[in-house]
């Protein structure tokens, strides 16, 4: 089981090609350091893969079978990439709708598409081991994005991500803009749940220490 970048290519409208011809793959139960200077379209890639952005040319395939027809050109905040795939971006403000309490953008993770009550949802949300894995707490969830901290927020994206049970999770800078303490702590549950599932990661971020720690491999697009 892998999830397969092939021949990826992708231009911003107006723009010149920021991917050119990327190829990379990952195997269940391996993390992938994603590693290129500023600049250079790790970012891009991460939403190309996570169906947030349409390649031009090349395609993403997901355990042999190929991921089309739900990307769009353009960036959507609530999210519609695969259950299977998932991105926890750097912003995690990005991957809340602002007008959407906590608890119902986590309720789109547990639910799969289905709707829920506000009971239902918060039943589910908060009977999740990720709750208190991630230090989650319930008076967050009543609350609108722009309540909460940037460490509060991206805990609920991980949560988010991670309550769709993905095969393959995509983490942008997930915890750059976290303290140290933080940072080991979130670190240390993603690994320990990615070991225990049999996730594949990719990881990109512009700490050197923390990609050799935590990943088995890495990739250039440089």
């Amino acid at each position: 089981m892998s999830l397969a970048v092939e021949n990826v290519s992708f231009a911003y409208p107006g723009r010149a090609p920021v991917l050119r011809d990327v190829s990379l793959a990952v195997e269940s139960g391996e993390r992938v350091a994603l590693t290129a200077p500023s600049g250079t379209g790790k970012t891009t890639l991460c939403r190309v893969i996570a169906g947030y952005l349409a390649p031009a040319a090349g395609r993403i395939v997901v355990d042999g079978v190929e991921a089309g027809g739900r990307a769009r050109a353009g960036l959507c905040r609530r999210a519609r990439a695969p259950r299977s795939v998932q991105l926890i971006w750097q912003h995690p403000e990005q991957a809340f709708d602002p007008r959407l309490t906590l608890a119902a953008s986590l309720a789109e993770g547990v639910a799969g598409g289905r709707r829920l009550s506000r009971g239902e949802a918060l039943s589910l949300i908060e009977s999740s081991e990720l709750v208190e894995r991630f230090e989650v707490r319930p008076a967050w969830l009543d609350r609108l994005p722009h309540e909460l901290s940037g460490g509060e927020l991206m805990r609920l994206a991980i949560v988010r991500a991670l309550l769709a049970e993905p095969r393959y999770l995509i983490c942008d800078e997930m915890t750059a803009s976290l303290d140290a303490l933080t940072q080991a702590q979130i670190w240390r549950e993603t690994l320990t749940l990615a070991d225990e599932r049999g996730m594949g990661l990719i990881v990109v971020s512009h700490s050197p220490a923390l990609l050799a720690r935590v990943s088995t491999r890495a990739v250039s697009l440089a």
